[in-house]
């Protein structure tokens, strides 16, 4: 019977979640999609000194923003709650102990101070420390010391760790979904500690492995810089006798700055003016502020969009795909092993893609406290119909206003460079000819203005730059902007026809 696909996004609640991580969240809910699978969602917040007061809540929240969603999790419940790691804590120590008592695993009571000294002897010998095969029978620990004397020590209260003894001088052999074979000999690995007294936690390689076997997980997929832990986890899976159960593993390339250089980072975005999460993100400890791609003005399904094809390549031309068309497309064996730079003019370019294929009643509806809060007078038909013909030269739809504030507010001075270039010679006469054809129109709609005006111009065999830059100067006071027969329907003809006699009493007498 062919095991059924579960994956797990499982990030710690240490600050706001990186567009690397949502990636990754990304790519594991795109590929329990594709095989009818299930996406889960587990909180990894064992390591309570690094924990930060509403980052998991921003996790959730970053994940349904994203249209990401989760079959089991903290919300959701499912049959292998609770998927809080720090709720499931009684759970570790009795694996920890079954590692010792089968000896892969075995207490170490060294404390700070001591193994700081050891780390300096080794650093004036120019050598680097490492807790392995070497040293670890020297040291305090069980392997050393006697099973009365571990004994005594537990129970009088001294701290300890349980550290996983790593098999010497072994070639371990492991597959990656991405990078294929890879194979390391545990004489370059150390003992990792896998369960600590002093906060009744374990670290992060115990409790992944546990949690993973428990939850029935098919498949970690999950950043390049897991990959050095594949070994221990590897043979964490045989020590426990899982291995005919352990997931596959695939291991993601890193998302780098837009240069090619270097893991992209907070500090990039600040630098260079664009987000790295997901949505506003305030800091608990220093009050600052970051914003993110939601208050930005990013689409969800663009920044969804332009996330999945940092790493993964459908093999085909297309670069605009829906969630269900990722979805009916993803494969790993699509994912590359090179790391990903990311583009910032790339990921507007995306958030215009879906902007010009938006619908004009939802822009509308975002257009419309836009046109309020800056004093315009204006309904919901109206901002959609404005939204309808202005989406395609924007990228947010806080560029709205921007692109038609002269719709609002008729102009009282006029662009001094377009006044020079159009409005001279022949041209002002003929803006006078053309607000005489408007006057004498009934229905005053873009379809008939426009008939009537370029139909003038052209059996006219008039220049039609110079007229219709003219013409638009007079009506709006700019040189450039939407179609001036768009413009001249929301305004409506008395309003047309009031601001051309305006820029002709205006601009006549600066001639």
């Amino acid at each position: 019977m062919e095991r059924k696909v579960r994956v797990r996004f499982a990030p710690s609640p240490t600050g706001p979640l990186h567009i690397g991580g949502v990636r990754t969240a990304l790519y594991n809910y795109l590929f329990a999609r594709h095989h009818g699978g299930d996406f889960i969602l587990r909180i990894e917040d064992t390591d309570s000194q690094r924990f930060v007061p509403g980052a998991e809540q921003y996790i959730i929240d970053s994940l349904k923003w994203c249209g990401i969603e989760v079959d089991e999790g903290i919300e959701q419940g499912g049959p292998h709650a609770p998927y809080r790691q720090s709720e499931r804590k009684e759970i570790y120590l009795k694996y920890a102990l079954q590692l010792v008592e089968s000896g892969n695993a075995y207490y170490a009571f060294d404390t700070p101070e001591e193994l700081n000294a050891l780390r300096e002897k080794a650093e004036k010998s120019g050598n680097t420390f490492a807790y392995n095969a070497k040293i670890r029978e020297q040291l305090n620990t069980s392997l050393r010391l006697s099973p009365e004397e571990v004994k005594a020590r537990i129970e009088r209260g001294d701290q300890w760790v349980i550290r996983f003894k790593m098999p010497e001088n072994e070639e371990v052999h492991m597959h990656d979904l991405i990078r294929g074979d890879v194979t390391i000999n545990t004489s370059t690995l150390d003992d990792k500690v896998l369960y600590k007294s002093a906060d009744s936690l374990p670290t992060y390689h115990l409790a992944n492995i546990v949690d993973d076997h428990l939850m029935e997980i098919s498949h970690v997929i999950r950043g390049e810089e897991w990959l050095p832990s594949l070994p221990l986890h590897y043979l964490l899976y045989r020590a426990f006798g899982w291995s005919d159960t352990q997931p596959e593993f695939a291991h993601l390339p890193l998302l780098l700055k837009p240069t090619g250089q270097g893991k992209l980072s907070k500090r990039d975005g600040d630098k260079m003016g664009f987000p790295v999460f997901p949505l506003e993100w305030k800091s608990p400890e220093t009050g600052e502020i970051t914003h993110g791609y939601r208050e930005d003005g990013y689409f969800p399904e663009a920044f969804i969009n332009m996330l999945a094809l940092l790493g993964w390549n459908p093999g085909t031309e297309q670069e605009i795909f829906s969630m269900d068309e990722l979805i009916a497309n993803f494969s790993l064996e699509k994912v590359g092993k090179s790391g990903a730079r990311f583009s910032p003019d790339k990921a507007k370019w995306f958030n215009a893609q879906y902007m010009h294929h938006r619908n004009d009643e939802e822009l509308g509806a975002l257009f419309l406290p836009i046109i309020h809060a800056h004093g315009g007078k204006a309904c919901i038909f109206l901002a959609t119909k404005i939204a309808s013909f202005i989406k395609t030269r924007a990228t947010f739809v806080s560029d709205f206003w921007g692109l038609s504030y002269f719709i609002f507010n008729a102009p009282t001075e006029y662009e001094q460079k377009t006044v020079d270039k159009y409005w001279k010679g022949d041209n002002p006469g003929y803006v006078a000819q053309v607000r005489e054809l408007l006057a004498g129109i009934g229905d005053f709609t873009k379809e008939n203005t426009e008939k009537t005006v370029l139909g003038w111009i052209t059996d006219n065999g008039l220049p039609m730059g110079q007229v219709m830059n003219a013409f638009r100067v007079a009506v709006i006071g700019v040189g450039k902007g939407p179609d001036m027969f768009d413009i001249c329907e929301v305004i409506g003809k008395e309003e047309t026809l009031r601001r051309i006699d305006r820029a002709m009493e205006v601009l006549n007498k600066q001639s």
